[in-house]
């Protein structure tokens, strides 16, 4: 079995996890960290007995290096993508991909052109619970869905927002809904399929910062369901989040991990079976502390991305299925700057 050497760009708290993951995966095995911040880098090379690289450039140029992972503010995704690219290595990058579309479709183009991988990491996707989920989706078990709802009611304290780069346009490229309700976002358009249109409002009401730390849209999907998203990181202190979906056969509310509903009209015993086995789910966490998050699914869609490497075949988050939850969020931040429905 080939061991897939990687390196990760970036020191930060979500490089961590990504060590943690990497160092969990049998083929896997972590090569070394670079970072801007050398006290970081110091930290985690030293914590992960890996080496310290002193910029992505010398890390991209190493024959050692197969798979680079992306872990640097939102905003500066794109110059160590495209250059990885030219460096024809594997990039798995964490959400949101960037923070435009005209960013995000440079990258997917570039790893197109060398022929190289270019996935998004979006971990959510890989907690258990989602299978049973989008298996009742695929097997039609809701019969016409009605409506389809995310809600991400978490905290950050103004501490979290005193670093260099949260709370801002450049390099966070937003607040509550490009950074912490993608995920949910993500998965509302993993299950539902396209948005057809939306109408927004945002605010910054609990924080003194330039982004929104709250936001709510109204939806109709493709296939004429509606729907709503709401996010924060201003509801003290921090609640589970939560995603609902209805429809004439069947209804599904999932708090964290756990399904609290999970009721259809054919209901069977293996039906029973799911919903027992999600009270034992573990805790989604990160509601108020952006660290107390568990780093297995992280592991898992890591993992999924050296299975499309080594099969030669397309990742399941690739560049276009990451870039849909940014254009939403984009969309939302449209519809309420300017006072209109925005239509895709």
């Amino acid at each position: 079995m080939k061991t897939w050497n990687f390196g990760i760009i970036g020191a930060g708290l979500i490089a961590d996890f990504h060590a943690k993951a990497i160092e969990s995966i049998p083929n896997a095995r972590l090569v070394g960290i670079c970072g801007t911040n050398k006290n970081k880098v110091q930290n985690l090379t030293g914590k992960y007995h890996c080496r310290a690289f002193s910029h992505h450039s010398e890390m991209l140029q190493s024959d050692e290096i197969d798979i680079v992972t992306v872990a640097t503010p939102s905003g500066a995704h794109l110059d160590p993508v495209l250059e990885a690219a030219r460096m024809g290595k594997h990039v798995i990058c964490e959400k949101p991909l960037e923070i435009t579309l005209d960013r995000i479709d440079r990258m997917i183009e570039a790893h197109k052109k060398a022929g190289t991988l270019l996935g998004g990491i979006f971990n959510f996707r890989y907690n258990d619970s989602l299978k049973h989920l989008k298996t009742a989706f695929d097997n039609g078990r809701f019969g016409t869905i009605t409506f389809a709802a995310v809600y991400t009611p978490w905290w950050r304290g103004d501490n979290y927002y005193k670093d260099s780069w949260h709370g801002t346009w450049k390099l966070d490229g937003g607040g509550a809904l490009i950074n912490q309700s993608i995920h949910m976002i993500d998965l509302l358009q993993h299950l539902m399929g396209q948005v057809e249109s939306l109408q927004a409002y945002i605010a910054t009401l609990g924080h003194d910062i330039e982004v929104e730390d709250t936001a709510t849209a109204v939806l109709r999907f493709r296939n004429q369901a509606l729907g709503t998203i709401y996010g924060t990181t201003a509801s003290f202190p921090g609640q589970p989040r939560r995603i609902e979906i209805t429809g004439t056969k069947g209804t599904v509310v999932q708090v964290d991990n756990t399904f609290t509903v999970w009721e259809f009209a054919d209901q069977t015993d293996a039906d029973r079976k799911i919903l027992e086995e999600s009270r034992q789910a573990e805790a989604g966490g990160g509601s108020s502390d952006p660290g107390a998050i568990p780093f297995q699914p992280h592991a898992k869609n890591i993992s999924a991305f050296i299975d499309a490497v080594e099969a030669g075949r397309d990742f399941e988050i690739n560049g276009p299925e990451a870039r849909k939850a940014v254009e939403i969020v984009l969309a939302i931040y449209t519809s309420a700057r300017e006072s209109r429905m925005v239509v895709f």
